[in-house]
């Protein structure tokens, strides 16, 4: 056998082929991913425009940083692990009406807190300690919130016409929903997109729509902080605790149990955002159950399509914030109402594997109206669930029989 020819260039070295398909299970960007990029939106959106009004944010800033969250967390997790504003401190916000410095200063606050959980192990003591009984509450109650946002709030918002666009989106989503070659979100947002042209476009949004920008950098003052922390921190934890990590990781298990992802791991990069978020203007953000339910409702499997979602708002934020303020205002709100029901719809089913256990649905019951229908109610649904779960072990047994 003659010798290879010294003249002729080396063999690039071929990655295995084990590679690709480790890649491609964890970062894919096919149609089903770019319909479960649609899945979370309709918590997303809605309050990233009303924090922006209420508390005079810089969109560029907002929007950037959303999206790089996005795009972090997609890379991290491989799956449709989303970022979510923390929606506490979203809804005090704009209710409130508070400052952006303020926002920014409880931002790094609870980035601190849930950083001094994750380094003491704390966080972990709390995933042992808390049943899953009272996580698929948690579930339960958030589920019920979201339909409930989405009958009162978004699917009126446009009258008959906005019924009539629900009913349709209702039903084209029914009907495509868990269609691999045909995901629902894509027509369901194609026909939001058409029904805003028709019926709200009004020409004056081109004008100024175009426009490079950056985000802002921004140093929190210590007195931001200790407010933020007071008004805004404070009544976050609980629901953060319980939905943005503990719920959270249940969704993961129950989704991709192969991914094995730990509370220690949520609440690593839960910190890290928000570490990072106040310092270039934007908002707050965690993890959330509902969020990657949504996603895999609509398809997505990879982190492909939190990647997708995020870079949708990180191009807006550099290209298109001038116009964003008037851009919103065509998309439909019962169209974003429809997405939000199957999301809430895709959370709540997860408590399924309770309902042949009554002692153990009777906490899940509990657990979510007291979410759903009190003040502080994941900190208080929470406290309650762990107890009569742990104190009243014979009565509940005794349900079951």
């Amino acid at each position: 056998m003659s010798a290879p020819d010294a003249s002729s260039p080396p063999q690039a070295q071929q990655p295995a082929p084990g590679f690709y398909s480790w890649l491609r299970s964890r970062v894919r960007f096919d149609r089903n991913e770019f319909s479960g990029a649609f899945g979370d939106i309709g918590t997303d959106f809605p309050l990233i425009v009303a924090m922006i009004l209420a508390a005079g944010l810089y969109i560029p800033s907002v929007l950037i940083c959303f999206g790089a969250m996005q795009i972090l967390t997609g890379l991290v997790y491989g799956m449709p692990m989303p970022a979510q504003p923390l929606k506490a401190m979203a809804l005090l916000v704009i209710a409130q009406k508070l400052s952006g410095n303020i926002l920014y200063g409880a931002g790094l606050a609870i980035g601190v807190v849930m950083l001094l959980l994750t380094v003491t192990g704390s966080i972990d003591w709390l995933a042992r300690a808390v049943p899953k009984v009272v996580v698929r509450g948690i579930q339960f109650g958030l589920g019920l919130q979201l339909s409930y946002l989405a009958l009162k709030n978004y699917i009126p918002a446009d009258g008959n016409w906005g019924y009539a666009l629900a009913a349709a989106a209702f039903l084209l989503t029914i009907l495509l929903l868990g269609n691999r070659r045909f995901p629902p979100a894509l027509f369901v947002i194609a026909l939001g997109i058409i029904y805003g042209v028709i019926f709200k476009f009004g020409g004056s949004v081109s004008n100024h729509g175009f426009g490079l920008r950056a985000p802002q950098l921004h140093l929190p003052m210590w007195h931001d902080i200790y407010i933020g922390f007071i008004l805004l921190a404070i009544p976050q934890i609980p629901l953060s605790l319980g939905n943005s990590v503990l719920a959270t990781r249940q969704v993961a298990d129950d989704l991709f149990p192969e991914r094995h992802v730990t509370v220690k791991k949520i609440s690593e990069t839960y910190s890290l955002m928000n570490l990072v978020n106040p310092f270039f203007g934007g908002i707050p953000t965690c993890h959330g159950s509902g969020g990657i339910a949504g996603h895999y409702a609509f398809g997505g499997r990879t982190g492909g399509s939190v990647i997708i979602y995020g870079l949708m708002y990180l191009i807006a934020g550099v290209f298109f914030s001038p116009g964003f303020g008037k851009v919103v205002q065509l998309f439909p709100l019962p169209v974003l109402g429809v997405i939000l029901i199957f999301e809430s719809l895709a959370l709540m089913r997860l408590v399924r594997d309770t309902m042949f256990i009554p002692g153990d649905f009777a906490i899940v019951l509990l657990v979510g109206l007291i979410c759903f229908g009190i003040p502080y109610g994941y900190v208080v649904g929470l406290i309650i669930g762990t107890a009569l779960y742990y104190l009243l072990p014979d009565r509940l047994n005794a349900m079951s029989r």
